[in-house]
């Protein structure tokens, strides 16, 4: 359920500026649209932000590790503590003003641009020494010293075929030769048409004494910037103080002067929007405060109203998706969080379709509750919960585990199948034809759904459009009698093109063409239809493609149980002898990548279904701004 916001302005004064932004952070319902805003303060913590992201991503992937007595890094863990004490001081308004400081930021940052300087040198070094290294062993600075005697030494590397075409009078020492290149020391002369080698600035000796001194130098600045993962702890509350300051101001630079007062009497206001649930609160607190408040509700016209959804604890399983996806129905559009979940874990199971495979994910939850039961089961593991559950039901019924062959399972585990779409109790091709009925009644179901909906909220605006939609609704019925007409009929079993579905489809389409468009006259409404004529007729083959489209749960989900039969096949004669070990890194290997794919499969068709062709039966565009209000996040 989308909850009904309220517009609200407020009016305080400068003077106590700073203590009403505090108010109304811990108050935490007031929702401000920032877009773009500008400060001396905010500049600052900005800058200091990107710093702070500088030095965490320095030891972002280095794992903790218990410091050992007598580690050889006394002086670096010294040089730590100094500044230990200063770290801990949580970043706040005060300190956006202050000089910047020799901290531990500071500190880890002059490490990193040193290695990344040795590192940017290391290169060129071995690139250099790749390019001398054909040469053998010399001194530059001696060749470069016969030049400015007046015995210019020249070295070239030239093909075979140019080497044998040097003419006679040419005086030259061959200083080494491969299959493709003579390297040769020239005197006296230049060759002009042969490319001239560039001398180096070392020889071989000492790039390698330079080399090793740089990675000597790297391997103690890495070990020295391991050591501070210990602090990551406090670069990351500093970080989260930061962004609370940057919230802070950014709200700060969105306050409007009021025109025509005084300075010392000055008066500022700021809008925003809150759920109607919570000004109850709001008005208490702004009395408290001696703030003008005024609200209203949002104008037809604002599209800035951002969405606060408020579900069940079963719809808001689909949350940690559709927050992963960044998916926020319009203010003005319909919540399907409920539909979405249920679907979605359908849809999941189907594609996923293994039993092992939803048992794998069970136990993976089954683990993560027991480690967060005391701080409070997160709700991504409750969904993981749900399509692990999805996924094993529907193997079960289905009879697939880890692609086994049905002949090899137990004869429990074929049992408890589903006769209608388990190969252990019905031929394949019956099976096939099953799960696409399935599939196409899936489809008939949800987009239902949608329809009815759209029905009744149309029907609720007293708008004839929903007329339109009853004649959408009519051509689903009968454009799903003619999909399983053309698509599912076989010799197995046939199914006769009913004279009703032509029926609901003729009437389906003439009530679209007639009300489609209504606002307000019947004629425009069917003159704005001729006008677009070929998009109506196209709304016909529409319907057909979005009941076709259901048929990839089948598709989708064959082709993962292919993919695990195909690997325990190959897998199989290697089980048997002394190469098991192999057998199971091919299992283990082919598997995990048959569940990685099926992620994506998931995210590609599972999502899909939901957010296209469901969201287009409901007008969905998936719009909407999330309901992010002014508040002070928890320091962890």
């Amino acid at each position: 359920m989308i909850l009904p916001m309220k517009k609200v302005g407020l009016v305080i004064q400068d003077r106590n500026q700073d203590e009403a932004l505090v108010q109304l952070r811990e108050l935490g319902l007031l929702h401000i649209e920032l877009g773009k805003a500008a400060s001396d303060k905010l500049s600052k913590a900005v800058e200091r932000k990107a710093v702070v992201e500088s030095a965490l991503a320095l030891i972002q992937s280095i794992k903790v590790q218990k410091a050992k007595p007598d580690s050889g890094q006394k002086m670096d863990r010294r040089a730590i503590d100094k500044i230990s004490a200063k770290d801990l001081e949580p970043y706040s308004l005060d300190m956006v003003n202050a000089p910047v400081r020799p901290d531990l930021v500071q500190l880890m940052l002059e490490m990193g641009r040193e290695r990344k300087a040795l590192e940017e040198q290391e290169i060129f070094l071995t690139r250099e020494r790749g390019r001398v290294a054909p040469w053998g062993e010399f001194s530059p600075d001696a060749l470069k010293e016969l030049t400015s005697l007046g015995q210019p030494v020249h070295l070239y590397g030239m093909s075979h075929e140019n080497f044998k075409a040097l003419p006679d009078e040419v005086n030259y020492a061959k200083i080494g030769e491969d299959k493709s290149t003579v390297r040769l020391a020239v005197f006296d002369r230049e060759i002009s048409d042969a490319p001239l080698f560039m001398l180096p600035e070392k020889s071989i000796s000492e790039i390698d004494a330079e080399l090793e001194k740089i990675n000597a130098r790297l391997s103690a600045l890495n070990e020295q910037i391991k050591s501070f993962a210990t602090r990551r702890s406090i670069l990351e509350k500093e970080l989260a103080d930061i962004n609370s300051v940057i919230n802070f101001e950014s709200v700060r630079a969105k306050l409007e002067k009021v025109d025509g007062v005084p300075d010392e009497l000055g008066f500022s206001y700021i809008t925003g929007f809150v759920p109607a649930e919570d000004m109850p609160r709001l008005k208490t607190v702004a009395a408290k405060n001696c703030w003008a408040l005024a609200s209203e509700d949002p104008a037809e016209e604002d599209e800035n109203i951002p969405t606060k959804l408020k579900n069940n604890k079963a719809a808001q399983l689909i949350y940690p998706l559709t927050d992963f996806l960044e998916l926020t129905p319009g203010y003005r559009e319909v919540d399907i969080s409920g539909w979405f979940t249920l679907f979605f874990a359908l849809f999941f199971g189907m594609i996923f379709g293994d039993a092992a495979y939803g048992a794998l994910l069970l136990a993976i939850t089954f683990f993560g509750v027991i480690k967060t039961a005391k701080n409070g089961v997160p709700l991504g593991l409750k969904f993981l919960g749900l399509m692990g559950f999805s996924t094993f039901t529907w193997g079960v019924l289905t009879c697939s585990w880890f692609g086994v062959d049905i002949e090899l399972l137990p004869q429990i585990l074929r049992d408890i199948s589903l006769a209608q779409f388990s190969t252990a109790k019905t031929q394949q091709a019956l099976v096939d034809q099953n799960l696409q009925l399935f599939c196409f009644s899936i489809a008939l179901l949800q987009l239902s759904i949608g329809r009815v909906t759209s029905f009744l909220r149309k029907l609720r605006r007293k708008n004839l459009q929903f007329l339109a939609e009853l004649g959408s609704l009519g051509m689903l019925f009968g454009m799903y009698n003619v999909v399983l007409f053309l698509v599912v009929s076989n010799e197995l079993r046939s199914f006769p093109l009913l004279p009703e579905a032509i029926y609901a489809l003729a009437g389906g389409f003439f009530l679209t063409f007639v009300f489609a468009s209504y606002e307000g006259s019947i004629f425009r409404s069917i003159l704005e239809s001729f006008k677009n004529i070929i998009a109506v007729i196209l709304s016909i083959t529409n319907v057909f493609s979005d009941i076709m489209s259901y048929i990839r749960l089948w598709a989708v989900g064959l082709a993962g149980a292919s993919i695990a039969a195909t690997v325990n096949i190959m897998a199989g004669p290697l089980l048997g002898n002394f190469l098991i070990f192999l057998g199971i890194i091919l299992l283990v290997f082919g598997h995990g990548l048959n569940l990685v794919l099926n992620v994506l499969s998931v995210l590609v068709h599972g999502v899909r279904l939901n957010t296209l062709e469901f969201s287009g039966t409901l007008g969905l565009s998936w719009s909407g701004t999330p309901y992010r209000p002014f508040a002070q996040k928890a320091r962890k």
